[in-house]
């Protein structure tokens, strides 16, 4: 996520010309009716394009949440920097949230950032991750090898690690082990996707005599790629990477880091968020994604927003639909236990 991005290179002409023209078009869309019948939330009113995203934010009429500066509030108990792995040398970290009150087992919310599987911080989803543990949720986010250290699928291997670490844990920090959830964007949402549809591949999962799985009951999928044998995703820079090889030499690693061939009726039941002007991960991805696990029987409810970008959650519009949709799918499938609220 960068919402930096929306603010630089904009074309003062463009500005001059057209400013005053997009200005009164939002004003229009946003008095339009934002509630369906029922009074869930309609999509955000998106835009036309990056520029006239562009001008919006340099207009100040979008509203964008300061994610990397996220405060946790004094009623948040938290537990940072847990080192859940080392490997060669290098220490893994993760962090877990809950309300300071919750005294019995909740179920357990496992955000994993994006950043182009080369970037991006365990923080960067405190913005979810403080409101679900407001609700009673108890949240963790992980940290990963990054590509310049290690190719795929060590990524993988370590978000599957963190996963059995919480769930070996469970006790002390009162998860739920049978309840949970992975949530992931961009690069994050591709490795949540491969460790719940690849829990059967012996390869990618490191069972020790534990015998604790990284088994999960819930997938949420922010704008993350789903195929990366395309024409697109094997051009990519950051895909060449991760694998560590470029196509030509390798299209069998790339067919099996792709979360698409990995569908059958036994994943878990999937909620996908897709901006239509996704310049990074087209959304194509999550059609053919929610087409796939459609075939298959698999729950999956997709919110395609029109005329929003990657990165769209951190506007704080989409981020509260986001949230509103969230919760109903967390309701549905990892319920907390009524008994058990705080």
């Amino acid at each position: 996520m960068n919402q930096n991005k929306y603010l630089n290179s904009i074309n003062d002409y463009t500005i001059k010309t057209t400013g005053l023209v997009l200005l009164l078009a939002l004003l229009i869309l946003s008095s339009c009716s934002k509630n369906n019948e029922d009074g869930s939330p309609k999509p955000p009113k998106g835009y036309w394009n990056e520029t006239t995203l562009q001008i919006a934010a340099f207009f100040g009429t979008l509203e964008l949440i300061d994610y990397k500066n996220t405060p946790v509030p004094e009623d948040i108990e938290q537990y940072n920097d847990i080192v859940y792995k080392t490997v060669d040398s290098t220490t893994l970290k993760l962090d877990v949230f809950h309300d300071e009150n919750l005294s019995n087992s909740a179920p357990l919310l496992i955000f994993v950032h994006g950043g182009s599987w080369s970037g991006g911080d365990k923080k960067d989803y405190r913005l979810y991750m403080i409101p679900f543990a407001r609700k009673g949720y108890i949240t963790a986010t992980v940290q990963y090898r990054l590509s310049d250290k290690v190719a795929f699928p060590g990524q993988l291997l370590d978000v599957n690690a963190a996963i059995r670490y919480l769930k070996k844990n469970a006790s002390k920090y009162n998860i739920d082990a049978s309840k949970i959830a992975l949530i992931g964007g961009s690069a994050g949402a591709h490795l949540v996707l491969m460790s719940a549809y690849t829990k059967d591949i012996a390869a990618y999962n490191e069972v020790d005599e534990s015998g604790v799985t990284a088994e999960v009951q819930a997938i949420v999928d922010i704008y993350g790629p789903t195929d990366l044998t395309t024409e697109y995703s094997r051009n990519k820079s950051s895909v060449i990477q991760l694998m560590g090889k470029s196509y030509s030499e390798a299209p069998e690693l790339y067919k099996a880091a792709s979360p698409l061939i990995y569908v059958t009726k036994d994943v878990p039941p999937t909620l996908i968020f897709q901006g239509t002007i996704d310049d990074l991960v087209p959304p194509s991805h999550s059609d053919e994604l929610e087409k796939k696990l459609k075939e298959n029987g698999v729950p999956v409810y997709y919110h395609k927003l029109k005329g929003w970008p990657h990165a769209m959650d951190v506007a704080v519009k989409v981020n509260e639909y986001c949230q509103f949709y969230m919760n109903q799918f967390f309701e549905e499938y990892i319920p907390i236990d009524k008994n058990e609220k705080k």
